[in-house]
């Protein structure tokens, strides 16, 4: 499995990712590697994930020079060659322990994505009221594209290799929406999406900008 994770100047939170993440996948039975798509950073980003060892699981990056997370993830598709790929937030809000469910669901669907907002979810760390408010509005407009989903955006979502592959020549949206985009392309592609509950943690340092980002995200 390959395992993205997109990152703009993330020098300060991507350290505990990335040794929690390598730490996971070094005693899971499976071979998986982890790339670090760096888009755009000017600050450590780049240095951190050069100096990241592991004995048995690759480190990498692979930069991007389109600004946008939808961009990145859409090149971390296109560039992996494994047989599952997905994605998980530079802040690792939701724990990579999940892919302990992940992993066994993989071999009866072709996508499974996270939510924080079907039963058994749990939100460890609480966003704040704005956030909240900007989400519910957000998911209300998502639905109306991408019916049947609870959540589009939580960013812990893996697919067969192929899927994503296929799926990511069809993408078009380079910001935040990208991830509803992706669920109505594989949906309309007649793929059944497994969501699952996550626990989840709104972590300080988002890149989200929320006036700004959310204007261009209901305009995608």
């Amino acid at each position: 499995s390959s395992d993205l994770i997109p990152a703009l100047d993330e020098a300060k939170r991507l350290p505990n990712t990335l040794h929690r993440t390598v730490r996971y996948l070094e005693y899971q039975p499976y071979s998986s590697s982890v790339v670090v798509i760096d888009n755009g950073s000017v600050d450590h980003t780049s240095d951190l994930v050069a100096r990241t060892r592991s004995t048995r699981v690759p480190v990498q990056l692979t930069g991007c020079a389109q600004p946008g997370k939808g961009a990145a993830v859409r090149r971390g598709f296109l560039t992996s060659r494994a047989r599952f790929v997905g994605y998980m937030d530079a802040d690792l809000a939701t724990p990579i322990e999940t892919l302990d469910i992940v992993e066994p669901l993989l071999g009866r669907w072709h996508a499974v994505v996270g939510s924080r907002h079907i039963g058994g979810a749990r939100l460890a760390v609480r966003q704040s009221a704005h956030r909240t408010l900007g989400g519910m509005v957000f998911r209300a407009m998502a639905h109306q594209v991408v019916p049947g989903f609870a959540d589009t955006q939580c960013g812990f979502k893996f697919f067969s290799g192929e899927l994503a592959r296929t799926a990511a020549r069809r993408l078009r949206i380079d910001g935040f929406a990208f991830d509803v985009e992706l669920l109505r392309v594989i949906t309309e592609m007649g793929v059944q999406v497994k969501e699952i509950p996550v626990i989840w943690s709104d972590a300080d340092g988002s890149t989200l900008r929320l006036i700004s980002d959310g204007a261009r995200t209901a305009a995608d």
